[in-house]
């Protein structure tokens, strides 16, 4: 990193999105649950940890020595016979800010979720393409690019000419590749499918899953999206919009900062700025999305919600601009 980059960043929080297919058995998973919080405590990192037999995923935020603590940890834990063999795959960005209100380490059945218990990324994967591979293959006329994204995920952002599966839910992925997608094959007879998503993680598990399922020569994106707008130049890039990530940053714009895009208090899905101007959207209550999502209760429960926040906004503000009594 060059002088100007560690000045630049001096002051700021680092994020780490980060995962491994790697096998924990109960005394490692114990061991991460019980040790992460307090060493997460320790070095003021928020964030969230999933951990589960087949691995761990997770993102978290800090001071970029303790992020990198909590990460070196898990390490040791994925491979305490060699802690130089890397086995997390992670990104970092930064941020002015946390992203995260707390830290929370969990333990789950799978560390993301597709329901599919025969599918294993250590046994069976896709082909992995780097980021800065990846224009070729996919201006290729004969690939088939794929956002294995969720719907609300793909509206604000995807790579040119990707087919959006507009699934509601990871959950629902296979149901749409054994139909959807088997359909698309037979018209379309690609030579490869090319796959991708926000940091790669649900790509093993998509790729895994087409290739135990006969659906040929399949690749993805190393790293996912966020790998790709690291590398690669704004000028050469294939993608447009922002990058929705499951932080308070919502969006990420191609330089990793924080996007137009804010999320809707009531359904939690990303608004755009024209969104926020519809006249069906108040603020905190209901958006386009969920317009018609919410019972009247509800919405006045939200707005009772939102007018809590904004008097506890107020109250911090007034308190920010009294004068010192030193």
């Amino acid at each position: 990193m060059s002088t100007t980059a560690r000045e630049s960043h001096a002051n700021k929080i680092l994020v780490a999105a980060f995962y491994a297919f790697r096998p924990l058995n109960d005394d490692q998973r114990e061991s991460l649950l019980a040790e992460l919080p307090t060493l997460a405590h320790e070095g003021e990192v928020v964030g969230s940890v999933l951990i589960a037999k087949e691995g761990v995923n997770g993102t978290i935020s800090g001071p970029k020595a303790a992020v990198e603590q909590v990460l070196a940890r898990i390490q040791e834990t994925l491979n305490p016979a060699n802690r130089q063999v890397e086995e997390l795959e992670v990104k970092r960005s930064w941020a002015n800010k946390q992203v995260f209100r707390r830290f929370k380490a969990r333990r789950k059945k799978e560390i993301v979720t597709m329901g599919v218990e025969s599918v294993d990324p250590r046994t069976s994967t896709g082909i992995y393409v780097d980021a800065m591979d990846w224009n070729a293959l996919v201006d290729d006329p004969d690939t088939l690019v794929i956002d294995t994204r969720n719907s609300y995920e793909t509206a604000i952002g995807t790579f040119d000419g990707a087919i959006d599966p507009n699934t509601e839910s990871f959950r629902d992925f296979p149901h749409w590749a054994d139909t959807m997608l088997r359909e698309v094959m037979q018209e379309k007879a690609p030579k490869r499918i090319a796959m991708f998503c926000t940091g790669g993680i649900r790509c093993e598990k998509a790729s895994s899953y087409l290739q135990d399922n006969g659906f040929g020569e399949v690749h993805h994106l190393r790293g996912g999206v966020l790998k790709y707008l690291e590398t690669v130049p704004e000028t050469d890039s294939r993608w447009r919009g922002e990058c929705f990530v499951f932080d308070q940053r919502v969006a990420l714009n191609h330089k990793l900062e924080p996007g137009e895009h804010s999320l809707c208090h009531a359904c939690g899905l990303p608004l755009s700025p024209e969104q926020r101007e519809h006249p069906s959207t108040i603020k905190g209550v209901q958006c386009v999305h969920c317009v018609d999502r919410f019972s009247d209760a509800d919405r006045e429960r939200f707005a009772m919600r939102q007018q809590q926040m904004e008097q506890q906004l107020s109250k911090r503000s007034a308190g920010a601009d009294r004068p010192s009594m030193e």
